[in-house]
């Protein structure tokens, strides 16, 4: 104790300094607009950067679960392919089918990589951030999709840097269909777990089953059709008992998204503007 009051007897003057120096800082970010803007700038810069740096070592420590899932799901996927390959070369006597099939499929398609820096799975208007940008070739309105399903639409766009607003978040509404039936509604999220999404407006007379597989109808320019997004996990009623709204179980789990892809379509441009036109058409 006579140990610490002799150190603040002898070093009492540079505190005071310390102490009175904060408070001036404080008062000058407060009341001045272009210290305060400058200040804000700088925080926000450094606290990207404090973000992307957490999201490295996350990455890192995770890489041996991503790489045992990654090895996983390769082998399914080979698995699937081959026997795939193998029904088609048998039903039209062509073995080069698959692979004429595939390159229709991913004509004009690019797919433009990201990091996820910042991410949220708690509110109910959730964004990302992703780390790519307008320089990289992203838009507005392009879709998002990882290894395991879609993840949502990009909302807007620096230089570097991106705004996806995802599945789950309130205002997200994308045009998915039931693989088997073809029948189609609107992907939704209510707010709830991050795991289900619902899909509206499927008609009364539509028939399907728990299990069936959900994916992207293709009736937009964002996501080619045919993308998985999850399974039937329950049935139930819309509010006005017109139609059946469905709980679908993801196919992803957000907590854990790490690496995304923005999709770039030839003419989505063109299928756009052309939407617009059609709109403006019908507001007259």
């Amino acid at each position: 104790m006579r140990a610490l009051l002799e150190f603040i007897a002898k070093y009492y003057h540079w505190m005071i300094f310390i102490v009175l120096e904060g408070l001036s800082l404080m008062l000058l970010f407060q009341f001045n607009r272009y210290q305060n803007s400058v200040w804000l700038t700088t925080a926000n810069q450094v606290v990207g950067q404090v973000d992307a740096w957490e999201q490295e070592a996350l990455r890192y420590v995770t890489l041996g679960r991503v790489n045992e899932d990654l090895t996983r799901r390769n082998l399914i996927l080979e698995y699937n392919y081959s026997q795939v390959s193998s029904q088609l070369a048998e039903l039209t006597h062509d073995s080069t089918v698959t692979e004429r099939l595939q390159a229709d499929r991913i004509e004009g398609i690019k797919l433009i990589p990201a990091k996820v820096v910042t991410n949220s799975i708690v509110r109910r208007n959730n964004l990302i951030t992703i780390s790519a940008g307008s320089l990289d070739g992203v838009k507005p309105e392009m879709g998002v999709v990882c290894g395991t399903g879609i993840v949502g639409i990009v909302y807007i766009t620096s230089e570097h840097y991106s705004i996806v607003l995802p599945l789950l978040n309130s205002r997200s509404r994308i045009s998915c269909r039931l693989r088997d039936s073809q029948f189609f509604g609107y992907l939704t999220w209510d707010g709830g777990s991050p795991l289900y999404v619902q899909l509206d407006d499927i008609p009364r007379h539509a028939r399907f089953k728990i299990g069936d597989i959900v994916e992207t109808s293709g009736f937009s320019s964002v996501f080619p059709p045919g993308l998985f997004v999850g399974k039937v996990d329950a049935v139930g009623n819309s509010d006005d008992g017109l139609s059946y709204k469905l709980r679908v179980h993801l196919a992803m789990d957000f907590s854990h998204l790490q690496d995304v892809y923005v999709i770039a379509q030839q003419f989505q441009p063109e299928v756009r503007e052309l939407e617009q036109k059609a709109d403006s058409l019908m507001k007259q």
